[in-house]
């Protein structure tokens, strides 16, 4: 066995060095404390994600807590101790033993391997439960931690449609519809059905349950519910072009009666939301005011989920049931059946209005064919050691529009755009 020896202290472990030392510490021990008072400056913050109103984020946020802990459990003794190693063994401390030939310990293997194993096994415990537990598209069971849903109660079915850049709510039980503004009535579960007119979007109201993909031509679900009466921040959590920022919305937590008098004032004050509203309403748009419908024609909600609101357009309904009995697919009419033909018009959408000139300038200027906000030459296109010379792009073969034509409705202006060979890797 090698024997260990005492540290020897060399010329910086002199009395001076170490009194050095310790003021170098406490300076920097009363620095960190000057900290602490800084964050109570935090307690004016709504820390929503930890204090929330709904029981799905309820249950949400206990598992964000019990998750830190247990890999807390891991990470504050490793910190601990890395100051109590640096602490014991630093070069002044003539006490420590010295073993510079120790390289094994049974006991530290297991203590090192078995606790971090045990806290993944509870973590991974606690992800399985809480996946099917908190599956949005499973129905509640419970109105709280103490209250399971009352036998027979109806939830409140809200239909949810992300446009550009505000947000549409459908209460079909009601036949009322609302821009940038619902209602829910406490205690009462929340059965959420959601779309998207254009890109995906998500749905988050954080004090009421997580976050919901929205996706045109898909439905999603999410069921929740409010336990708390109150305003609530909603917005989207995906970015979806210039207007995301502001695509907010007010969730309101209101009574049983509250509840009555918002739909009788929506009714009251709302104007009817047909098609023709519906299609204006979807153009892209930002800051949109809170709007309320008396009236929605029916099946307008589908029409929009099955990207059909536009007259003349196919559904996806009627498109997938003609695939699946097989009258859509191959030169002979797939299984057999008669094969259907579709004009081409039908089956084209243009939800981001780019053909009509309504979309928002964004960043892929030349590929939707608007004119650029400034006239400064992007960066791929300006010469460089490698292409010194900027060749003009290729205009595009008769009748097919390329990256470099102007949109049906868009101004008629000459867009220079990147030439394809910047594509291509030097030495092809």
């Amino acid at each position: 066995m090698p024997q260990s020896r005492r540290l020897r202290p060399s010329g910086c472990g002199s009395p001076s060095a170490e009194r050095s030392l310790a003021t170098r510490l406490i300076r920097r021990l009363l620095g960190g404390l000057i900290v602490f008072p800084l964050a109570g400056l935090l307690a004016g913050c709504n820390a929503v994600l930890l204090q929330p109103s709904g029981d799905i984020a309820w249950q949400q946020r206990n598992l964000i807590i019990a998750s830190t802990g247990l890999m807390l459990l891991i990470v504050v003794p490793v910190i601990v101790f890395t100051f109590i190693f640096a602490w014991r063994y630093r070069q002044s401390n003539t006490d420590a033993v010295y073993d510079p030939e120790w390289h094994h310990s049974t006991r530290l293997e297991v203590l090192i391997w078995s606790a971090p194993l045990v806290i993944i096994i509870a973590l991974g415990a606690m992800t399985w439960l809480s996946t099917h537990t908190l599956d949005p598209y499973r129905k509640l069971v419970r109105i709280d931690a103490s209250r399971p849903v009352p036998a027979g109660v109806k939830p409140l079915n809200v239909e949810v449609v992300s446009l550009d850049w505000k947000w549409l709510f459908f209460y079909p039980d009601y036949g009322i519809a609302t821009v940038n503004e619902m209602a829910a009535p406490v205690d009462v579960p929340i059965a959420f059905k959601l779309t998207s007119t254009s890109v995906m979007n998500t749905f988050v109201v954080p004090a009421l349950a997580g976050m919901v993909y929205t996706m045109p031509g898909m439905q999603t679900q999410l069921h929740a519910v409010i336990n708390k009466q109150g305003e609530y921040d909603g917005y989207s959590g995906n970015y979806s072009g210039s207007g995301f920022s502001r695509m907010h919305f007010r969730f309101l937590g209101v009574p049983q009666d509250g509840f009555d008098q918002w739909v009788a004032k929506v009714k009251a004050q709302g104007t009817p939301l047909d098609r023709n509203t519906y299609l204006a309403l979807e153009k892209p748009s930002e800051q949109e005011p809170v709007r309320y419908y008396a009236s929605v024609e029916d099946g307008l909600y589908n029409a929009i989920l099955n990207l059909c609101a536009t007259p003349g357009k196919m559904c996806v309904s009627e498109a997938m049931h003609i695939d699946a009995s097989g009258r859509g697919g191959g030169a002979h009419g797939g299984h057999g059946g008669q094969k259907v033909h579709v004009p081409r018009e039908r089956l084209e959408y243009d939800n981001l209005r780019m053909q009509q000139g309504h979309e928002t300038g964004g960043a892929t200027v030349p590929a939707s064919g608007r004119p650029s906000r400034s006239e400064e030459q992007p960066e791929g296109m300006k010469p460089d050691a490698l292409s010194p010379q900027v060749k003009p792009p290729e205009a595009p073969a008769q009748g097919q529009a390329g990256h470099g034509q102007a949109a049906p409705g868009a101004p008629n202006r000459k867009i220079q755009v990147a030439p394809a060979q910047l594509n291509v890797k030097s030495g092809d």
